[in-house]
């Protein structure tokens, strides 16, 4: 995909947080940080938030009579919409390069502008970004965009369910199992997860990591079983745009040669625009074992939601080539 760029309308920075953020001419971006001297910089995956100018124009023509630096962002760009990008993307500013971590934050407590409007933009336009390499910017500075490319890791975040161990009662040992795995597979872990066996908190993760963050999968751990708290497929189902049953299904399949209490597992296996989202049991073993079932094909999947590759029907029969399978379709009577 070709490059697009944009400018740099305006900088901000806060040094302390709570407060308003300010204008300033030029700041430099520190690698593995964020901006100097800004206090929302540091080691996490939002080091930076970006707004686009035309939805800050948009929303002072509605009487907001917004600042720059009012919703808190860091860096306001014209000329292109920051939202609309794929996380991943990477913008281009002099020599430093920032890479798109996620769309949209949740608000906690309405801040003064909505409080005055009814209305806050930077929930829903906001982006996050973090530093790839540092350097020094300016307003009007030029910003080139490069596009994800087809053949980056996948991404996954792993959330765990728990009463105990969120309570600090007990360790949690399948969270960190599926992660190591996953990362042992070539995966990028954005983000691991310890919440309590509760269904709306359950769902508002998988929601925010898979529209937020656009994780290729996002795996839970626990709550899928018979007690009155395990209610994570449920809340998989009602955020799911999509049922994926086969890999659910298959998962129960393999585990019965192990045991037969396989048919006692509630697992769900779902998509939520680009994501899978898979339920897992919550034992560390039985974690591995059920990502050894699945890991493989779970592969051709993510590719296909991401678009990098055609359905199972456009691709060759297992074990022949592209040449013999035409052959084949030209013979059928």
């Amino acid at each position: 995909m070709d490059k697009i760029s944009g400018k740099v309308r305006a900088i901000c920075i806060s040094e302390k947080r709570g407060t308003v953020k300010h204008e300033v001419p030029s700041a430099v971006l520190i690698k593995d940080h964020g901006i100097e001297g800004d206090a929302h910089a540091g080691q996490w995956h939002r080091q930076v938030s970006l707004l686009t100018g035309s939805k800050v124009d948009e929303f002072n023509q509605k009487g907001a009579n917004v600042s720059n630096g009012d919703f808190g962002e860091n860096i306001i760009i014209d000329g292109f919409d920051v939202k609309e990008l794929p996380i991943g993307s990477v913008l281009k500013i002099g020599n430093a390069r920032l890479r798109l971590t996620q769309r949209g934050k949740e608000c906690h407590s309405h801040c003064r502008i909505y409080k005055r409007m009814g209305d806050c933009i930077m929930p829903r336009e906001g982006v996050f970004a973090e530093v790839l390499e540092g350097g020094r910017i300016n307003e009007e500075d030029v910003v080139w965009v490069e596009y994800p490319k087809a053949d980056r890791p996948f991404t996954a975040a792993v959330i765990t369910l728990s009463d105990k161990a969120s309570k600090g009662e007990r360790e949690d040992s399948s969270g960190p199992a599926a992660a190591n795995i996953l990362k042992e597979h070539g995966y990028k872990i954005i983000e691991t997860v310890l919440i309590p066996d509760d269904k709306e908190k359950l769902k508002n993760e998988l929601i925010r990591l898979s529209d937020g963050r656009s994780a290729d999968l996002i795996v839970t751990s626990g709550g899928t079983g018979f007690s009155l708290r395990d209610n994570t497929p449920e809340a998989t189902l009602e955020v799911a745009d999509r049922n994926a049953p086969g890999i659910a299904e298959y998962m129960r399949f393999k585990s019965f040669e192990i045991t037969d209490r396989a048919m006692l597992s509630r697992a769900a296996s779902v998509i939520r625009g680009q994501t899978i989202i898979v339920n897992l049991p919550g034992s560390p073993k039985a974690v591995s074992e059920c990502l050894g079932f699945i890991l493989k094909p779970l592969e051709h999947g993510i590719k296909i939601l991401r678009g990098s590759v055609n359905e199972c029907a456009n691709l060759p029969p297992e074990g022949k080539g592209k040449s013999e399978a035409a052959d084949e379709v030209k013979n059928v009577p």
